[in-house]
């Protein structure tokens, strides 16, 4: 690894311990989802905890936030990231199999980075498989226990592939969580997204597809997600 920790404007993630590095998806989803209103915040896979720390500089201070993990490991390098972080006293990492997490207050804003590959071939690396495939953590699972822990006017954010998108929202749409926002990521000119972020909730309402750039061409961004990600990557103006 070249380096065991990426730095940010405001935090560092160190992710030398982690089956799944700082990248791209996580950014997106900490930078895209919203967190208007919010007062509890769950973060579901936290992996380093990246998201839930790019959550909690976007928040306000009196916003908590709950990072779930099932990784041991994951949850050590978690905690200890937050720790160094200036928010550890809003956000609290559990070391905990969500399909077994229980909650006594709703959340208003759920997030997930989940494990994304659907019946491919397995890693050989066990806690790397974890975090990349989803036979611990189902689709359907993950939306049945948004769907009991969300409040009535909350939203819940993922990121995916795009080609399970419409296969995510059908699935979702029988826990009566229905898209309101959804964001195809696209690399660079030309190319096919192959990442989407949608924003799932209970109220069902029309759903306008938006596009995001990433690359005019090799390490020129556009404007679109340097507006996006200015507030977290040093590299950023």
């Amino acid at each position: 690894m070249r380096y065991p920790y990426f730095q940010f404007k405001q935090f560092a993630v160190w992710h030398d311990k982690c089956a799944m590095k700082v990248g791209t998806d996580g950014v997106l989803l900490g930078a895209w989802t919203s967190v208007k209103n919010a007062q509890r915040i769950l973060d579901i896979g936290t992996g380093t905890g990246l998201v839930a720390l790019m959550l909690a500089q976007r928040s306000t201070p009196d916003v908590t936030i709950v990072a779930l993990e099932i990784d041991e490991i994951g949850v050590e390098q978690a905690r200890e990231n937050v720790e160094r972080s200036p928010w550890s006293e809003r956000i609290e990492v559990l070391h905990i199999d969500f399909n077994e997490f229980q909650a006594d207050d709703k959340f208003d804003v759920i997030v997930s980075n989940p494990p994304y590959f659907v019946d491919s071939l397995a890693c050989p690396d066990l806690q790397r498989n974890t975090a990349r495939h989803n036979e611990s953590l189902t689709y359907a699972d993950l939306l049945k226990g948004v769907a009991g822990l969300l409040s009535d006017t909350g939203s819940f954010t993922i990121v995916i592939p795009t080609d399970v998108a419409e296969l995510v929202k059908s699935m979702a749409a029988n826990y009566q969580l229905y898209a309101s926002r959804q964001l195809f990521v696209i690399t660079k000119p030309g190319a096919n997204p192959k990442r989407t972020l949608i924003t799932f909730a209970f109220q069902a309402q029309e759903c306008q597809p938006e596009e995001l750039l990433i690359e005019l061409a090799r390490h020129e961004y556009s404007e679109e997600y340097i507006a996006l990600t200015r507030d977290f990557y040093l590299k950023m103006p």
